[in-house]
């Protein structure tokens, strides 16, 4: 279990909502644990370079939630050692939400999702933006040879708290790719049926 977690979301008025839904003393062991669960490990880490997107909140400085998406190929999410991850922000809508409020608030929350499985990874860190002109072996480091999108910019995201989430209400979801792979088995065998005339 994660204190990390705990020390991080549950405020004062998420304990009161504990305790009013009945949930309080079963969540009192995250606060308890010795583990507090801000690094990564072999597990996590390859979970994370395997994600081809995820889901990162930041805060405004008028106090509004964002929620963004980020996608790339899988692995374009690079852990950078046990506490540190980071990715090439590329060139997307000029509308800069997410980076305008990292340089306000550098607190970030992260959503990984491995749809096919039912696994679910949150993260919390800080963020410290890069910029090629100031580091370029950081983004380096960040660079997706493969990927053909113009980088502005690389975040770097000090891990916080780590915690796996229940795979309950998290439906089954395949990507085009992931759909070829289960089905190429049954194409060869009906190919190979039709050219014994089975079928």
């Amino acid at each position: 279990m994660s204190k990390a977690f705990a020390t991080i979301s549950f405020t004062d008025s998420v304990k009161a909502a504990q305790s009013r839904y009945g949930s309080r003393e079963r969540n009192q062991h995250f606060e308890l644990s010795d583990d507090p669960r801000n690094t990564l490990g072999e597990f996590e880490t390859e979970f994370i370079e395997a994600r081809d997107s995820f889901y990162q909140a930041t805060i405004s400085e008028n106090g509004w939630p964002y929620v963004q998406h980020r996608g790339g190929p899988a692995g374009f999410l690079r852990v950078l050692d046990h506490e540190t991850i980071g990715y090439a922000d590329f060139s997307g809508n000029k509308q800069y939400l997410s980076v305008g409020n990292l340089n306000a608030n550098p607190r970030v929350s992260l959503i990984l999702m491995d749809y096919p499985n039912r696994r679910r990874l949150k993260l919390w860190g800080t963020v410290r933006i890069v910029h090629e002109s100031e580091e370029p072996e950081i983004i380096a480091r960040l660079e997706v040879p493969s990927y053909r999108a113009r980088i502005e910019r690389g975040i770097i995201i000090h891990i916080e708290a780590v915690e796996w989430n229940c795979p309950q209400h998290i439906t089954p979801r395949y990507s085009k790719a992931e759909v070829d792979s289960i089905i190429q088995p049954l194409i060869e065998e009906i190919e190979f049926l039709r050219e014994n005339g089975v079928v």
